[in-house]
């Protein structure tokens, strides 16, 4: 999928300008075959203007309270155990370089559920996906559709048999223990 990217900035008189266009590779790790990820953008919290268009970066996948994380998120049709011979402590290593933070949240004992301090929201581009929540219920949503997921436990299950892609948006969130 061919991704091109525009950022804008300020020059030095605060005047509006591009700063860069460019086309964006996804990232993939050997870790997790055929799942792509188009990092377009994240911040580390709340950002200030003027500025040069650079981004800031957040240091992790998902960004910390005030943070945001702009991406494009491919799921394949069937999920695929790594290659037979992969090194998995390179491959793991390198899924940690690519996604900082994205496999410690991941639970072992459950495939793809997991839960961030994020509130996500998804636009689903291509393609058809059960979104499950952590007491066995699901939705299905469709090119078109929207989600905001609001720091749940959840995962992305893809029985389509055909790739989807999703639109994401993350907004880094404080979650508090439940009052009562």
């Amino acid at each position: 999928m061919r991704v091109r990217q525009v950022i804008t900035g300020h020059n030095a008189q605060g005047k509006a300008i591009f700063t860069e266009d460019r086309e964006v590779e996804a990232s993939t790790a050997a870790l997790m075959p055929g799942l792509g990820f188009h990092m377009l953008w994240s911040t580390p919290g709340i950002s200030t203007f003027p500025d040069d268009g650079r981004e800031s970066g957040s240091p992790s996948y998902f960004p910390p309270e005030g943070g945001h994380r702009f991406l494009i998120f491919t799921i394949p049709a069937t999920r695929e155990a790594p290659a037979p011979g992969t090194d998995l402590v390179v491959a793991r290593a390198d899924a940690d370089r690519l996604l900082p933070g994205l496999l410690e949240k991941m639970e072992p004992d459950h495939p793809g559920m997991h839960r961030s301090d994020t509130i996500d929201f998804i636009y689903v581009l291509e393609g058809e996906i059960v979104l499950e929540l952590d007491d066995g219920r699901e939705t299905l949503l469709r090119t078109g559709d929207t989600a905001v997921q609001n720091g749940t436990r959840h995962a992305w299950r893809n029985r389509s048999g055909s790739p989807c892609r999703l639109l994401v948006c993350m907004a880094g969130a404080r979650h508090q223990p439940p009052q009562g």
